[in-house]
């Protein structure tokens, strides 16, 4: 996987890079089965504006679509955590369309068998 990182505050720079490589693994044990040169991540971080929260926004770009969410939080380290949260909850929605696991589903409940007391 490609990492690329856009910051607008130079000084944020490598405190934001040492955080999305941390929580990068979460993400790529659910890109196995892409080539890894296929797959690309991009981040955009900035300070949100007469406010002490910081905002991050990953794009994902697969082979098969492109995947994008934001993160805010009070620090960075909670912005970065909320967007990887939200990203791997989208690939696995993804995902799910790709494999047609809405096709799979039970139409009806299954009934249990009745406790015998």
């Amino acid at each position: 996987m490609k990492i690329t990182l856009t910051c607008k505050q130079l000084e944020m720079h490598t405190v934001v890079e040492e955080e999305i490589i941390r929580n990068a693994p979460k993400v790529t044990k659910l890109l196995k089965r892409y080539p890894p040169d296929l797959v690309q991540l991009h981040g955009a971080f900035s300070k949100v504006p007469r406010k002490v929260e910081f905002a991050i926004s990953l794009t994902l770009s697969l082979p098969t679509g492109t995947l994008h969410v934001t993160g805010e939080g009070p620090d960075v380290r909670a912005s970065v955590k909320q967007a990887y949260g939200e990203l791997e909850t989208q690939l696995k929605k993804h995902q799910g369309k790709l494999r047609k696991d809405y096709q799979w589903k039970r139409k009806r409940p299954r009934l249990e068998p009745l406790a015998s007391e």
